[in-house]
């Protein structure tokens, strides 16, 4: 289409008309949008759409915004942003709300998300009921009262002096540190010691001060264990080792520190994550005595407001909070009151909206002191959401990216109420979404494709809805008026090879559960957000199956379920043992009766969105093993061999090859003081990862930063002969991922690009006997058509023997399974019971069922 040249003092025609964008593999885009209104932004998994909507616009808003800052903090943060693109005009500011895989720091919850929990301090300062004693050591500016500072346990005023803010003590003590007192110490009766030679220098300086290491433990004398677990003397001895044969037997001197020592300098400063995790195995973690855990001083915790001290308040379900916090402002007297009265008046307005708006997003199972790191990231970009719509801004531009992810299709109806909000208050919403009933709802689409990667970046359409059937390339415009959905036939539905049954599940909300998951089989686990499904798959099945198979392949363990993870963390608003931070780990425990049909089952594959890693310095070739390989093959070239260089020299972690100036990162982290600090290209290397002379080195004509940049698709071309490498590409390809990278860093992945990458690390192994995959929301961030592709791969699993079970909300994916487990009727507390379960025929037809309810608004009855 031809679209007219504006200058950047052109009149406002009330479009923003963007001129050739060419960020990551948009191909010189111009484009124009209407302002005001609801701008959809689709197109198949990497088609280009979110490096528009995103990297282009509200790249270049950003960028602007921070060319308004001083030209001494510019010349700082120049090159974090550059939206690539030649003009934007008619352009608002705009406010961006991605997903995100990571929630913010430790201690964020809820309450920090929203804001909400500022507001619920103040309250108790301002109206909470004071104890007489309490308010002699309050504030003078304040009547005596205190401060909201003091119902914060992240302040020096609001911690409690004993357990400094985090709920819990932490303490090595010696059942924790010598699990096995039948052991002597040379039989490794100190489990909490470290491996190779470091234990056995433990062990040596021990022998060498005299101690009996060959007698059990419980058979050393009191003081002599005492010394050797907690002493803080650090003697220095010489040592002559006795080692087997063929090892060293050098004398050496040696230092001595107790376990408990070595265990406290370990977590305070080891760099290796693994060693801090394993060093936290052997503390005994118990509630703090002081404040019971609930992590504020004892003069906070006596202060009440409407019958509740605040960690009693930040523990209740927030559906249950609306309904307190609204009946006390309905009871708030008409005219002046008093103090305490006309504090109430101004910060319960600030408070109920938000929290209306919440509970409306289907999210009023959570609680004020939920960690944030235990959310979803559908369920933070709703809490996100649900702030923004408080703030008051007028004439700016939402950015959001798939704020459906995460919902059932009954709570959608909310999300659109609230895009809406935005709309009224004289705003523009720029929405990156691949629910078609969201789209199907927006008064104007921007559809990116045909393809991904390379075959993307270009727009095939800009208009209203009714007319994007003219773009003969949109993948779209197949799956925006589909039809009826097919449902499968009984004939269709796999007959299950045995089952899997749990007899009365106790853990969280799930109470008295019976489980029987049908093995061989597709199973999905649907329900409204919060109804037990995370719960009853990922902790539960997870929990019991993993104790009883040889193998499991897991990401790092559920952290609410670690001693020191988040059931006792240092998370909250002042928290306590209510939702989500209980500091009681015994409320995590997966509890149950009888377990049967295990036996013929040899594999647990668990895999959620966690990151894939946490810096630019994990890539998805690192993480899939095929950069070992691509290594090999460039040590293998003549001009390496004649260089002397061998894998090592082409790995960006080892010092010898890589960029000197970024560490071979590719990217330079920018501290932005009153910003969130970002990554910028490293202005040596450019991105490459690696010195000049290393780059020198080709195979086939490419360097091994040459190699990162390509696609998986364009990588399956350049590697076709060699069946190690085609074997992960294809694995890969085949779930909807050619568009990404082989260096794309883990930071840049969405979480379900993260989950899809795991599972393709699972496919392209060869796998002998019976496994169970377990995933969380698997088609989190995919365009319908590649649903279908992913599904297809989870069916050729099941078709291989293999069992799968999804947590899932995408009806094209509840469709095509053999069995549904929904769970129900609520969320929270009025969830964790199994609804209904069958075949997706038999929950369409279930009166009580949810998603039987949403299914037979889309989805045809299947004919056998």
């Amino acid at each position: 289409m031809d679209l007219p040249d504006l200058s950047l003092t052109g009149g406002d025609d009330g479009f923003v008309h963007v001129r050739g964008a060419r960020l990551h593999n948009l191909r010189d885009v111009e484009v124009d949008l209407p302002r005001g209104r609801l701008v959809a932004f689709t197109g198949v998994s990497g088609s280009g759409k979110s490096s528009l909507a995103f990297g282009t616009i509200h790249g270049e808003s950003q960028r602007r915004y921070l060319e308004s800052v001083a030209p001494f903090a510019r010349r700082l943060i120049g090159s974090a942003v550059d939206p690539q693109v030649e003009a934007v005009t008619g352009m608002p500011p705009t406010v961006a709300l991605e997903q995100r895989t990571s929630a913010g720091g430790a201690r964020s919850t809820v309450g920090t998300t929203t804001n909400l929990s500022n507001a619920i301090r103040l309250l108790y300062s301002r109206a909470g009921d004071h104890p007489a004693d309490v308010l002699e050591k309050g504030s003078a500016l304040h009547s005596g009262r205190l401060t909201s500072d003091f119902f914060s346990p992240n302040t020096p005023d609001g911690a409690c002096p004993r357990c400094h803010g985090a709920g819990v003590l932490r303490e090595p003590t010696e059942s924790s540190m010598v699990p096995d007192p039948s052991l002597s110490i040379t039989e490794g009766a100190i489990a909490a010691w470290p491996g190779a030679w470091l234990g056995k220098n433990f062990r040596d300086i021990l022998d060498t001060l005299g101690v009996d290491v060959h007698r059990p433990w419980r058979d050393l004398p009191e003081q002599t264990r005492q010394w050797v677990l907690h002493t803080e003397e650090q003697p220095v001895v010489t040592v002559h080792p006795v080692r087997e044969p063929g090892q060293t037997h050098g004398t050496y001197r040696g230092q001595w520190r107790s376990v408990e020592r070595y265990l406290r300098d370990t977590v305070a400063t080891s760099k290796a994550e693994s060693s801090r995790r394993r060093a936290l195995t052997h503390f005994s973690v118990a509630s703090c005595p002081l404040c019971e855990g609930h992590r504020l001083g004892p003069d906070a915790l006596r202060v009440t407001y409407a019958g509740r001290p605040i960690w009693q308040l930040a523990a209740m379900p927030l559906d249950d909070l609306l309904a307190a916090l609204t009946s006390r402002h309905e009871a708030l007297p008409e005219g002046e009151g008093t103090p305490e009265q006309e504090a109430e008046r101004i910060l319960l307005p600030t408070v109920l909206p938000v929290l209306r708006t919440i509970v409306g997003l289907g999210l009023g199972h959570l609680a004020l002191d939920r960690p944030a790191g235990t959310l979803s990231t559908g369920e933070l970009q709703r809490l996100r959401l649900a702030a923004q719509l408080r703030s008051g801004l007028f004439g700016v531009a939402y950015v959001l990216d798939e704020p459906s992810a995460g919902l059932h299709p009954s709570e959608k109806g909310v999300l659109q109420h609230l895009l809406d909000s935005f709309l009224s208050e004289g705003n523009s919403v720029l929405l990156v979404e691949h629910d078609m009933t969201l789209v199907a709802d927006a008064d104007w689409i921007v559809d990116v494709g045909p393809g991904a990667g390379a075959d993307g970046g270009e727009v095939l359409y800009s208009g209203v809805v009714e007319g994007l059937d003219q773009a003969a390339d949109s993948v779209t415009a197949r799956y925006l008026q589909p039809g009826p959905l097919a449902l499968r036939g009984a004939a269709e539905v796999r007959s299950p090879r045995g089952w899997f049954e749990i007899d009365a599940v106790h853990t969280r909300t799930l109470q008295g559960l019976d489980l029987r998951l049908p093995l061989r089989s597709f199973t999905a686990v649907t329900g409204v957000s919060g109804a037990g499904k995370s719960t009853l798959v990922t902790h539960a099945l997870g929990t019991v199956l993993g104790e009883r198979v040889r193998t499991t392949v897991a990401d790092d363990p559920d952290p609410v379920a670690e001693p020191g993870g988040a059931a006792g963390s240092e998370i909250g608003i002042g928290t306590g043992t209510g939702t989500g931070t209980s500091t009681d780990l015994a409320d995590d425990r997966v509890r149950h009766g009888e377990v049967r049909g295990s036996g013929g089952i040899d594999r647990l594959v668990h895999i959620t969105q966690k990151p894939i890693g946490r810096t630019p310095r994990s890539c998805l070739a690192t993480y899939t093993g095929l950069f070992d390989r691509v290594r090999r093959l460039f040590a293998d070239t003549a001009e390496a061999r004649a260089r002397g260089w061998g894998v090592g020299r082409f790995s960006y972690n080892v010092a010898e090859g890589r960029c000197p100036e970024c560490s071979g990162t590719g990217h330079i982290e920018v501290e932005l003081v009153f910003l969130p600090g970002s990554y910028a290209t490293c202005p040596r290397c450019h991105g490459t990862r690696y010195s000049p002379e290393t780059l020198e080195v080709t195979w086939q004509g490419l360097s091994i930063a040459e190699v990162l940049s390509l696609s998986v698709a364009r990588a399956r071309d350049v590697f076709a002969e060699d069946p190690r490498i085609s074997r992960a590409l294809d694995a890969l390809a085949a779930i909807g991922l050619g568009y990404l990278a082989l260096g794309q860093p883990a930071t840049e992945l969405s979480g379900g690009e993260a989950q899809r990458i795991k599972l393709a690390t699972e496919l392209q192994r060869t796998v002998r006997g019976h496994s169970v995959y377990l995933l969380d929301e698997p088609t989190s961030g995919l365009h319908p058509a590649d649903v279908d592709l992913l599904v297809g791969e989870l069916n050729r699993l099941v078709d291989a023997g293999q069992t799968v079970v999804v947590v899932e909300h995408d009806q094209r994916v509840i469709a095509q399974s053999d069995h549904v487990i929904d769970m129900g009727p609520g969320a929270g507390d009025k969830g964790g019971k199994i609804v209904a379960q069958g075949t997706p025929a038999q929950i369409l037809a279930a009166g009580a069922s949810v998603t039987g309810s949403e299914l037979r608004k889309v989805a045809r009855p299947a004919h056998d």
